[in-house]
């Protein structure tokens, strides 16, 4: 994205990228491995700025030996000795472990001191709340090596204290324009590896490149000639089949309550599923941290985009231009959690609200909610383990909507009342 990029401070910046990478090759060739390989050490994770498949944000470095896998390309292939890489995401054609995780934190690294400067101008404009951190391991392009510099005004992670570092979403795609899957996909020489596609494994292609470096350039070159297709990504994807069966299984597994942290796991859970679920029909989910009784307590809240006659209709029953999910991870729903989201069905908000909960509301809440109807004209429904599976399983099939899910739920609700 920086190299197709028509701004020329995102061309300097590639241009700065790539120049640092190929600098660590002439420090190997200077019998100056060591500091080359813990340069690039450092260089393969970036925690401020949180991009990858990790939950946590924290990831691994990758190993010394990894690091030197990677050095020894300089020599291995005479046109990287030479001339150094044009693109270093062709590590990728190289050495097994490394793919678009590892192409994004070594980025991130070299660039971290624009994107501090980003992340400040972006929080002066829109007033993100900041604080002094210290932040380490940021390129100084002069010394080329990294430094560590303290009381940088940052965002941080309300959970941990830990520095949040943001970047240009026009930078941002999936995977590289250039990477390992497209190449193998659509212009690997198999044949040439192996007549036989189950022998076809990824170290043989790996090694196969490292021989033949013109099947790599010329994909590479194929890939520039076709640069206006290179677009960032959707702000928002769902995430995938199988990942929403993973969600579903854990939430299953945890135990109600609060011990060992499951209230806070279940509010994660369910706040990753939910919103993949219901997109696009439900979009721009926002979780909001609030307290009640010193308890942080999250939200799941939803626009209410009105594409679907169920979403309109809440629009013109209860103007509900959001619509509010509460997650609660307890055995039964108490008389405190309805008076709780009743609190927050507003006219701001909306007089239709949720609960997401492990367990069906017993009679007397389930009383309290239909009363709640009666005497303000507000709808409280709850979504509990079951109804979540039986949401993953029509999503997983694509034959019906997640969505009409609510729709049941709500309709049922609606018989109960006077």
């Amino acid at each position: 994205m920086l190299w197709r990029s028509p701004s020329q401070q995102d061309q300097m910046l590639h241009t700065g990228l790539v120049n640092a990478f190929n600098h660590l090759g002439y420090l190997a060739s200077q019998g100056r491995l060591a500091e080359a390989t813990e340069t690039l050490v450092i260089a393969s994770e970036c925690e401020e700025v949180g991009l990858g498949t990790s939950l946590t944000r924290k990831g691994k470095r990758i190993g010394r030996d990894k690091a030197k896998e990677i050095l020894d390309l300089f020599q291995i292939i005479p046109q990287y000795q030479q001339n150094g890489f044009r693109h270093f995401e062709e590590i990728q054609f190289f050495v097994e472990g490394i793919s678009k995780d590892r192409i994004s934190d070594i980025s991130c690294n070299f660039l971290k001191s624009f994107l501090i400067d980003f992340t400040i101008d972006q929080c002066e404009k829109h007033g993100i709340p900041t604080q002094p951190c210290q932040v380490k391991y940021i390129y100084d392009y002069r010394a080329n090596k990294f430094t560590t510099e303290d009381n940088i005004r940052l965002p941080v992670n309300p959970e941990n204290g830990d520095p949040i570092i943001l970047v240009p979403k026009r930078w941002l795609r999936f995977a590289p324009w250039i990477n390992y899957d497209d190449y193998f996909e659509k212009h690997c020489p198999q044949d040439e590896i192996s007549h036989n596609p189950d022998d076809l494994t990824r170290i043989k292609v790996l090694a196969y490149n490292r021989h033949n470096y013109g099947a790599v350039d010329r994909y590479v070159q194929a890939k520039e000639l076709t640069f206006e297709d290179c677009v960032n990504d959707p702000l928002f994807s769902q995430i995938p089949v199988t990942s929403a069966k993973r969600v579903i299984a854990q939430i299953k597994k945890l135990p109600s309550g609060k011990d060992n942290g499951s209230d806070s796991k279940y509010e994660k859970l369910v706040g990753r599923l939910l919103p993949s679920l219901f997109y696009p029909k439900l979009d721009f989910a926002q979780e909001q941290a609030r307290t009640d009784d010193g308890v942080s307590i999250r939200d799941l809240i939803f626009y209410n985009t009105r594409s679907t006659p169920l979403l309109q209709e809440l629009m013109d029953d209860y103007s509900s231009r959001q619509i509010t999910f509460e997650m609660k991870n307890v055995d039964s729903i108490g008389r405190t959690h309805v008076d709780q989201l009743n609190r927050y069905l507003t006219d701001e908000l909306g007089k239709f609200g949720l609960f997401v909960t492990r367990n069906p509301l017993k009679r007397a809440e389930f009383t309290r909610t239909v009363n709640l109807w009666a005497g303000q004209r507000k709808t409280v429904i709850a979504l509990t383990d079951s109804d979540l599976e039986q949401m993953v399983e029509v999503f997983v099939s694509g034959q019906r909507d997640p969505l009409d899910i609510v729709n049941k739920k709500y309709r049922e609700f609606q018989r109960a009342c006077p």
